[in-house]
């Protein structure tokens, strides 16, 4: 048999599947033992990403750092089914736990009481989105995303409401309609190639005979489509906004996240199977992500300075960093850019996601929810409490809106890229990336584009911040300070720390994203990995 500790790189998708399913059969007027069995989940998750990543930055005798590869029931790839862990999925692991423990807690103040089985759906999504990071083949990349949409369905109708359900239908149908293009696409890839593992698709699209090469191009390009749907590109971003400006707070700063998921698949897939090693298909469709990256910018640019609520304005930078990141990787196609991209995606993330919850603060004393709240509570029979500020009985944190500004200081500087915070960090590398090797005439116009607006978003992003810092935080207004619990305020604390963290330790954090943009843009080892024989196996999903 093989070490126990092998078995962790399943434990992210097993561990919230069966903690999400035991919290269906508790009633929900237990949420306190459902609330430490979301956050117990998330906890030892966070553990278990922390150790992969340890595991993927540790060097093997060869000097390589290992690609743990996971095979259920023992059978070989490519016929079986396979998890596999690098470098950049342990990654998004580790950073899906961070905002999964951020949001959860900040659920505790009042949102999860706020529809039934929130905690159930909140783990059934972490199951979908550790899943589509873990997997190693398109058809349970499909099952994951099902997985993680379905759940996101209930959280994004969570708490109920008019604008909530009218964003929350339209969310559903664009994400329909986009499973039925990944769905098509998939099927097109398997008619040519014959597998839809991975690895086993880099070795084979190098040798689709030239008469097939048009429908697999075909296949991955609706593939793209679907991805960029779920990645909020432009055009296909008009819902993203909406949606998530609609969206409980906690669940909107959970969300921040899953459009990294298409950004993640869009980067992974590109550079795995349209490499500069795939033949007549090297670079497939590169100057169209660079395009579409570059117009997602523009539009997050615009509509953050047309946004006159500071939700919309959250949505529009979810669109500006989604843009950003696949424009930059896709541009030059070389690792060292890839890295900064990278680190550029997880300061961003973080940001975002604690600017989504620093919202609802800010805005409680104009807009506490307190209706939405008691129409949610008085459906599900739960009886009413005779003060109607009884919902805020608890630990208020004296000169609140003090300790908010501070807050929206630091996720503005970071969303905007300000010296010297990661944000600015990341732009800065991501900069001179770009302009490394190549002399400034022989770049092409995209890439002189992609430059000029990586300069002007962050000029635009601030105009937009401080307005809405100035109207909130600084006009007078007849509305009293929000009443804020240490519960709501400590997982903001929390992520601005992350960010405050890449800040004072950059370099340590840009060699581990320098290694993950190698293992990209040299996929032979993810390769070697899965499709190795029975005998040269590091890790196996079972047998002896």
């Amino acid at each position: 048999m093989t070490n126990w500790t092998d078995h962790l790189v399943i434990l992210p998708i097993l561990l919230p599947l069966f903690v999400g399913a035991a919290m269906l059969l508790i009633e929900e007027r237990h949420q306190r033992v459902k609330a430490a069995a979301n956050l117990g989940s998330i906890v030892i998750m966070g553990v278990v990403a922390l150790l992969l990543m340890h595991a993927a930055d540790t060097p093997a005798a060869g000097g390589a750092a290992p690609i743990a590869v996971y095979r259920l029931g023992n059978w070989p790839a490519p016929f079986g089914i396979v998890l596999v862990v690098d470098r950049l999925s342990a990654l998004m692991l580790a950073l899906t736990s961070v905002l999964a423990f951020a949001s959860a807690t900040f659920a505790l103040a009042r949102w999860h009481r706020g529809g039934a089985h929130f905690h159930s759906l909140f783990q059934f999504l972490l199951m979908g989105l550790n899943g589509a990071f873990l997997t190693g083949d398109l058809f349970n990349l499909f099952v994951f995303f099902e997985l993680l949409l379905a759940a996101s369905y209930g959280l994004v109708l969570h708490g109920s409401g008019q604008a909530r359900v009218r964003a929350g239908l339209h969310y559903i149908a664009i994400n329909l309609a986009a499973s039925l293009l990944f769905l098509i696409g998939v099927s097109l890839i398997y008619a040519v190639t014959g597998t839809l593992n991975m690895a086993d698709l880099a070795l084979r699209i190098p040798q689709v005979p030239v008469q097939d090469r048009a429908l697999l191009e075909a296949g991955a390009a609706i593939l793209g489509v679907a991805f960029m749907v779920k990645a909020g590109m432009w055009p296909l971003c008009f819902w993203l906004p909406t949606t998530y400006s609609a969206a409980a707070a906690p669940v909107a700063a959970i969300f921040a996240i899953m459009s990294k998921v298409g950004v993640y698949i869009l980067l992974r897939l590109s550079l795995l199977f349209f490499g500069a090693s795939s033949g007549a298909s090297a670079l497939f469709g590169n100057d169209w992500l660079i395009a579409a990256g570059i117009a997602t910018i523009i539009f997050g640019l615009v509509g953050a300075l047309a946004s006159q609520e500071m939700s919309r304005l959250a949505g529009y930078a979810v669109l500006v960093s989604s843009g950003t990141v696949v424009a930059v990787a896709a541009a030059a196609g070389r690792a060292t850019v890839t890295a900064p991209a990278l680190f550029y995606l997880v300061s961003s993330t973080l940001a975002i996601a604690a600017f989504f919850m620093l919202i609802e603060l800010l805005e409680r004393g104009r807009d506490p929810g307190a209706d939405m709240l008691a129409v949610t509570r008085e459906a599900y029979g739960e009886d009413m409490p005779d003060d109607p500020d009884a919902e805020e009985v608890g630990l208020v944190i004296p000169a609140s809106m003090a300790i908010l500004g501070w807050c929206f200081v630091g996720c503005a500087a970071v969303i905007a890229g300000l010296p010297p915070v990661s944000g600015f960090i990341a732009k800065f590398a991501m900069l001179t990336a770009l302009l490394e090797g190549d002399s400034p005439a022989g770049l092409p116009p995209l890439h002189w584009a992609l430059l000029a607006l990586l300069m002007l978003s962050g000029l635009t992003m601030l105009i937009a911040l401080t307005r809405a810092g100035i109207r909130t935080l600084w006009t007078p207004t007849e509305r009293a300070d929000p009443r804020v619990r240490l519960v709501e305020i400590v997982p903001i604390a929390l992520l601005l720390l992350g960010c405050a963290s890449l800040t004072v330790q950059p370099r340590s954090a840009m060699n581990y994203m320098q290694g993950a943009a190698d293992e990209l843009h040299s996929p032979a080892a993810y390769t070697r990995s899965v499709l190795a024989p029975a005998e040269t196996r590091v890790k196996t999903g079972g047998g002896s």
